[in-house]
């Protein structure tokens, strides 16, 4: 039922996405997340940013990129969980050239608003920090809301998604889900590749093939941009890969003419044994629109010898994945 109307259909695909979440701590209610951010009727002078994700990153670049003075707060010791170790280390490294303040293994025990607006951040361990506004990207879960799922045979796991079969169907038989519900890859294009491999599986059953859910590559649009697709050097090594590193650091030639001194690292993760590439990593200007074109050379099992074999675009940065002729680790 919506609005007062009553539907009928023969399946239900539940798409919902996710939700942010804030963590309950006193004074939550003069937090803003990614849903209020782009309604803010001024730019904050003072932003501070929780979480350690893609969101907190980037939002925190955006910020920082405003103008305003931006600090990133997480509890952990380096932000970005699961992605290569050196990337992470170089984006924080390139963040503090922007004179972002970043603060590690650091969490906020409570929030209380000032008679002048501004809000005070009492910080867990002692200490405090005041500011303008309070951007949480701590996580997000499925967004399950005013579905009625109470009223249907739909089983959740223990962090709330729903659970589904290699086909998406729900335990509810008339109902499947995709996307951010059922937790998984959180990314827009593997939801949509999902309700691809749905539409054609019971449409047009002829064409159906289930989503491949290895060598997916991914953006963070972090100031500098952060572009990855397959096995980070820690995974390959974790897997049993004979791990050979191709590394490069340098500064686009295109900033060479500026004051711009922002320093891009190029990263090929390849197995010795095969000469498989297994993962490349980029962080740098237009890195995710550089990656998404390599994805098509990892899924297809290119090796390190097709990447020398191949000639370069010169001038560019993305030249520098089919140059790199020496390992930097092995």
């Amino acid at each position: 039922e919506i609005n007062g109307q009553s539907y009928s259909a023969e399946r239900i695909l539940i798409a919902t996405g996710g939700w942010p979440q804030v963590p309950d701590v006193p004074g939550r209610e003069h937090a803003i997340t990614s849903n209020e951010a782009f309604y803010l009727k001024t730019l904050p002078k003072r932003v501070v940013v929780v979480g350690g994700g893609y969101i907190a990153v980037e939002f925190a670049s955006i910020f920082n990129g405003l103008g305003a003075d931006t600090t990133l707060v997480y509890r952990r010791e380096l932000f970005l969980r699961g992605f290569d170790g050196g990337v992470r280390t170089h984006l924080h490294e390139e963040l503090l050239k922007r004179h972002m303040t970043i603060r590690f293994n650091s969490d906020i025990e409570r929030i209380d608003k000032q008679a002048d607006g501004s809000l005070l951040l009492s910080m867990k361990g002692g200490g405090t920090l005041e500011t303008d506004c309070v951007f949480y990207a701590t996580g997000r879960r499925p967004m399950l809301d005013n579905l009625g799922l109470d009223s249907v045979d739909i089983k959740l796991d223990e962090h709330g998604y729903i659970k589904v079969d290699e086909h998406y169907q729900s335990s509810e038989p008339s109902i499947l889900a995709i996307g951010d519900v059922i937790g998984g890859v959180q990314l827009t294009p593997v939801a949509l590749a999902e309700g691809m491999a749905v539409a054609r599986r019971l449409f047009k059953p002829e064409q159906y093939r289930p989503v491949d859910y290895n060598h997916i590559p991914t953006a963070v649009f972090s100031l500098p941009n952060i572009g990855t697709v397959g096995l980070t050097e820690e995974d390959a090594i974790k897997a049993g890969h004979d791990v050979q590193v191709f590394e490069s650091r340098f500064r686009p030639m295109k900033l060479t003419l500026t004051d711009d001194q922002e320093r891009t690292l190029m990263k090929l993760v390849v197995d010795a044994k095969t000469d498989r590439v297994l993962g490349c990593h980029m962080v740098g200007p237009d890195a995710g629109e550089i990656v998404q074109s390599l994805a098509i050379a990892i899924k297809a099992g290119a090796t390190k010898q097709v990447f020398d074999d191949t000639i370069g675009v010169h001038p560019t940065a993305a030249e520098e994945f089919v140059t790199m002729r020496t390992p930097a680790k092995r």
